[in-house]
């Protein structure tokens, strides 16, 4: 095994420096090349989604590069699904896997939001979920007004209580066990920042996300466009990264309770949209949430304007290695990031005239699989942070009863 530096937890507060060498830029005009489409409706989080093959007649209306040079995502927001049919969406999975020692930044300027609308950028390891790891990195449903992050994990890995009381994270832990025997939902921690998903997030001009996994333990960081570090600022789509101005996290998982070598193998980058689906269209959470009526028959069925928001606009998405390690991917960059800019994400001189293709739904609008099957096979985006929505209810009950 190659010597790997190892990053203490005092790192996610500025007093370590890493400097990381860029892996694999995904940017410009060939950002779509180095990911695969997931092409298969949605068997993972039980939902409405039809996730479309990079053959698909449809797939250049979903994915593409627009006017200004950013990678757009979305929902197909165009056709007429009638009544068991599914509407289609993106799910792509990069081709490259990382290892231990590796940094992910995502600028994004938009990211989808709306009632039934399931958005994740997110890791996993191998099929044998959860045995592999998965980072959960953005992540939300419906119309939260905020974002949050996770780990899942086998039995074993929890986070340190320590970052509760050393200033190690600027986020909310609501769950510290990170294994699928607590609950599906994993350690979830809830960004405290304004404007980090949603429409406040575009209004704001989006931000910046990034994911250290290191053996010393994994951190994740958000920064509103504002406040966006200035190495990050600086960089290119060649340069190498210095981290030393990152500050603290959002979320830290130091290894000292969670031994990221031993629960986390190799991972992939996957980004996808998710529709309705276990966490999305869950009743106590689609309707709080502020969604009326059903997340099926209110949204999915129909022309699809509801979905106008439903997109992901990337300017860039960087993965990094420090010095030790390196990638399964031999692609190297070719080009700087396009600057930021929002627009709308119709506005692609190659984008076709919109058609429909729906996809019928097997179970006649029910989720495909059963519970159980779907916690044998989630390899992918879970049911999230049920329990971070239900605690609270449960404190304020269990006061009115004391």
């Amino acid at each position: 095994m190659a010597l790997r530096v190892l990053l203490p937890l005092s790192l996610a507060v500025g007093s370590a420096r890493a400097v990381y060498s860029i892996a694999q830029d995904y940017s410009g005009n060939t950002f779509f090349d180095h990911w695969e489409y997931y092409g298969n409706y949605d068997n993972l989080t039980n939902g409405h989604t039809q996730y479309l093959a990079s053959n698909h007649t449809d797939v250049s209306k979903l994915t593409y590069i627009n006017d200004a040079g950013n990678a757009i995502i979305k929902v197909d927001d165009f056709s007429e699904v009638p009544w068991n049919y599914k509407r289609n969406s993106i799910r792509l999975e990069s081709k490259a896997s990382y290892d231990i020692g590796s940094l992910w930044i995502i600028d994004a300027v938009h990211i989808p939001y709306g009632c039934s609308v399931w958005p994740a950028f997110w890791t996993k390891g191998g099929q044998d979920w959860p045995d592999t790891g998965e980072i959960d990195i953005i992540e939300y449903v419906n119309l939260m007004s905020f974002n949050q992050v996770a780990l899942h994990t086998v039995t074993g890995c929890v986070q340190s209580p320590d970052v509760l009381t050393s200033n190690a994270q600027t986020g909310r832990s609501r769950e510290m066990d990170c294994s699928l025997g607590k609950g599906p939902g994993g350690c979830v921690v809830e960004e405290t920042k304004p404007n980090s998903n949603a429409a406040a997030f575009a209004q704001h001009g989006g931000g910046v996300f990034a994911t250290q996994f290191e053996a010393s333990g994994i951190f994740i960081w958000f920064w509103p466009r504002a406040q966006v570090p200035n190495s990050i600022r600086q960089s290119t789509s060649t340069s190498p990264l210095d981290i030393a101005d990152f500050g603290p996290p959002t979320a830290a998982y130091p290894s000292s309770t969670c031994d990221i070598e031993r629960f986390f193998s190799a991972q992939q980058l996957v980004l996808n949209i998710a529709i309705c689906g276990d966490w999305a269209d869950a009743p106590f959470v689609y309707n709080s949430s502020g969604c009326p009526g059903l997340c099926y028959d209110d949204n999915v069925i129909g022309d699809g304007s509801n979905y106008a928001s439903a997109y992901w606009e990337i300017p860039f998405l960087r993965a990094y290695t420090n010095s030790d390690v390196e990638s399964t991917s031999s692609a190297l960059p070719s080009s700087t990031f396009p600057a930021p800019s929002s627009t709308n994400p119709s506005s692609s001189s190659t984008d076709p005239v919109p058609t429909g293709d729906p996809t019928p739904d097997p179970d006649n609008g029910a989720a495909e699989n059963s519970a159980l099957r779907a916690l044998d096979v989630l390899p992918g985006v879970l049911v999230g942070s049920v329990l971070a929505l239900v605690l609270p209810a449960l404190d304020a009950l269990r006061s009115f009863q004391l």
